[in-house]
């Protein structure tokens, strides 16, 4: 077995950018998000996010490429909630296009320790413009 070390923060948001994700829907997109990232050889080190876009700090192999990780992860977190809630009027969808930075090990405790206060960012305006940047401008 090839040794790899590969992190990633990834950032995507939902379609048109709707303040979807609920508590009732972060439980299982985040549970989606980690169990499909450890599917796919990977890890899910740090998921979070906000009512309208989502965090993941992760460990990717180089064997897949990162627009197929992010495909099968968002399709898998997608496809859980609305399983989840098939009676919901709206089926949950996420935009085209995500934003990926690779991390350094040195910088990963910090990558980490951004996606978990989310919110404490947004409240505060604290966040890192490019770090919340998924449109496809950049």
């Amino acid at each position: 077995m090839p040794y790899w070390i590969c992190y990633y923060h990834v950032i995507w948001a939902t379609k048109y950018r709707a303040e979807l994700i609920t508590p009732p829907y972060a439980q299982i997109i985040y549970e989606a998000i980690r169990a499909k990232a450890g599917d796919l050889g990977g890890e899910a080190l740090a998921v979070n996010g906000m009512p309208d876009h989502v965090h993941v700090a992760a460990a990717i192999p180089p064997a897949i490429a990162i627009a197929k990780w992010v495909g099968e992860i968002k399709g898998a977190s997608s496809r859980a909630v609305n399983t989840a809630f098939p009676d919901d009027s709206a089926r949950f969808r996420w935009q085209g296009s995500y934003g990926v930075l690779t991390v350094g090990s040195r910088q990963l405790n910090q990558v980490i320790d951004y996606i978990t206060r989310q919110q404490e960012h947004h409240a505060q305006g604290t966040t890192n413009a490019h770090l919340e940047r998924v449109d496809d401008e950049h």
